[in-house]
């Protein structure tokens, strides 16, 4: 396909990450297109599945370039089993980021692999020992962030600080708080509750002298309330918290929907709701929180949902832009230079003895 990329902000895409990719992906890109018709992207994916689908949309077409990726990582595949091979559509997705071709990487494939894949190649930010996987969520009052959201199932207390540290950065900057209040995802307040990692992790934010708002740990019921601006948590329990907010808020919605159906009141009262009605699926829409970002590498990742439909996909795009515009990762690198990370397992260490 003819190269059409230029000085303008280009966009890496994996093709065929996704349940249904490629077309679920080509038509996001042409949903975001509308909106940033200035941005190029760069798809890797079998040009003999991704073509028929790209040549629907012929003024995406115009500001794409397709590389054929002759291999696909697969949602069953292990990290260790594709982290080397160079042929598929993410490796070579996110390759491209790593050579300066683009900005940064778009995918909705298997989580474990982008994190490995892109942890090898982008490499992380200073001393960071593990990057994490960061989302911004909607609460009663705003947006709070959260991570960790599946990149690392198990995490020690030191990766749970710097967890904090970068959850605060985000916030800072991503949602404008001046002073983010940070927290700990905990099985309760109380400090004999939770995991020894979690309190160890809360003693090393506590006395480490970081810059951070810790305000100790949140319940998972305390999520939707405004407590906190950044919410922590290891990879296992994040997800866990992400999909169950998630399905929770689909569940609202269909029970509004059936109790309208249910009630031939409800039917003539609906124009007079249906504006409240709009606010509410537009804030309890999980699509519209769609992309979320891999923050401690030196380069842009972000992970769409691998179910999401086109909207869902073409947000995850504007979020990455709107990243990349910001210079997020110039940002974060530089935050954490001021940060003297030693501390953080001096703590632990201090607190052996």
């Amino acid at each position: 396909m003819e190269q059409v990329l230029s000085d303008n902000l280009v966009i890496s895409i994996d093709a065929m990450g996704g349940d249904n990719s490629p077309r679920v992906v080509i038509e996001g890109l042409a949903i975001a297109n509308k909106k940033n018709p200035d941005v190029h992207f760069l798809l890797f994916g079998d040009e003999s599945k991704v073509l028929p689908i790209l040549n629907s949309y012929p003024n995406l077409k115009k500001v794409c370039e397709l590389r054929n990726a002759p291999e696909v990582v697969r949602n069953e595949d292990k990290p260790s089993q594709v982290i080397r091979n160079r042929n598929t559509s993410m490796y070579m997705a996110i390759d491209a980021v790593r050579k300066g071709e683009a900005k940064a990487v778009v995918s909705a494939g298997n989580t474990g692999a982008l994190m490995a894949i892109s942890k090898l190649t982008l490499k992380t930010i200073q001393r960071i020992h593990r990057p994490a996987i960061v989302s911004i969520m909607p609460h009663l009052t705003g947006k709070y962030v959260m991570l960790d959201l599946g990149a690392n199932t198990e995490c020690d207390a030191v990766n749970l600080a710097e967890f904090a540290l970068m959850g605060n950065i985000v916030a800072k900057h991503a949602l404008g708080i001046e002073k983010p209040r940070v927290a700990l995802l905990n099985i309760g307040a109380e400090e004999m509750k939770g995991k020894e990692e979690i309190h160890q992790a809360a003693k090393i934010i506590r006395n480490s002298q970081l810059d951070i708002d810790f305000i100790g740990y949140i319940e998972p019921h305390e999520l939707p309330n405004g407590k906190a601006d950044v919410v922590v948590a290891d990879g296992f329990t994040g997800n866990i918290a992400l999909k169950s907010t998630e399905g929770t808020a689909k569940l609202v919605v269909r029970l509004l929907k059936n109790a309208v159906k249910k009630s031939w009141l409800a039917k003539l009262g609906l124009p007079f709701m249906l504006g409240v009605g709009l606010n509410l699926k537009k804030t309890m829409d999980p699509r519209l929180y769609n992309g979320a970002m891999f923050v401690g590498l030196n380069g842009l990742s972000v992970k769409s949902h691998g179910g999401t439909d086109a909207l869902g996909y073409s947000v995850a795009v504007e979020n990455a832009l709107k990243l990349v515009r910001q210079d997020f990762v110039s940002t974060i690198r530089d935050e954490l230079e001021n940060v003297d990370l030693d501390l953080l397992s001096q703590e632990i260490l201090y607190d052996a003895y």
